[in-house]
């Protein structure tokens, strides 16, 4: 187990320098590694025993490899551990709609994924906080998340992301199992391809509209684990713009261009 740790003042000065440059900041060593390398087993184990089944849906993520997920009760340890290192106060510092206990999710990413778009999870107006939470070793060779620091502090459209080349710009997140990574979804980021042969979950804690409506966030429908689709919906026409995503990427590029030349915050 880790040795309990509250951020300290200077500490804390820091983060929030690093935070208003960038958008983003990485903790170390916050979360039990051992407990963590447990969720990851139950979440592989429910996944395996879906897939095995049928039970999952066709497309809504598993062509191009990203799903969400919801973790349940077995990661309840890990906001408590967020808690009392001090990290939840810091949030709230950063922003102070943050009123209620987070949304709890897992982004899986699956071996052969498919490297996402660059994108923000919500429009420019509507920015909320997320907590990202190691649960294995992630690198470069199974999807380190890529991000473009500084996009965070004013409204970026697609168009200029692309045209601006602003890719040159970005890094990846290279984490190890129990950092947290604390950034703002208007911080244009993307998932990236896994090239290893098992998946790689990671925590989300989100506080969408200042956290969840549910009394008990980690335990919706008894806490029990469960996967959603990400991206694209499971539906013909979703698992057609799925294909188009993976078959002809310069195609599915356009159609987001286009819309961005409509869309005041997109």
């Amino acid at each position: 187990m880790l040795t309990t740790h509250k951020l300290k003042q200077s500490e804390l000065d820091n983060l929030k320098e690093k935070y208003a440059r960038d958008g983003y900041v990485i903790v170390r060593n916050v979360v039990s590694r051992e407990r963590l390398a447990e969720l990851h087993k139950a979440l592989a184990a429910k996944f395996d025993e879906l897939s095995k089944s049928g039970a999952l849906f066709s497309g809504g993520g598993l062509v191009s490899g990203h799903l969400n997920a919801y973790p349940g009760s077995g990661a309840r340890f890990a906001y408590d551990s967020l808690e009392e290192y001090g990290i939840i106060d810091l949030i709230k510092q950063f922003d102070p709609y943050v009123v209620r206990l987070p949304r709890v999710n897992a982004n899986y990413n699956l071996p052969g994924s498919h490297n996402q778009h660059v994108h923000t999870d919500r429009g420019f107006s509507r920015h909320f906080m997320i907590a990202n939470v190691a649960v294995v070793d992630t690198g470069i060779e199974n999807g380190a998340m890529e991000v473009i620091p500084g996009t965070h502090d004013r409204l970026y459209k697609y168009t200029e992301i692309v045209l601006g080349r602003m890719h040159r710009k970005a890094v990846r997140m290279l984490v190890n199992q129990g950092d947290v990574v604390v950034r703002n979804s208007n911080l244009w980021h993307r998932g990236m391809t896994n090239s290893s042969t098992s998946p790689r979950p990671q925590l989300s804690f989100t506080w969408e509209d200042g956290g969840s409506n549910e009394a008990d966030p980690f335990n919706v429908d008894g806490g029990k684990i469960r996967f959603f689709p990400n991206w694209f919906k499971p539906t013909p026409i979703g698992r057609l713009r799925e294909q188009l995503f993976v078959k002809v990427p310069l195609a599915y590029s356009a159609l987001r261009f286009s819309r961005s030349l409509l869309d005041k915050e997109y």
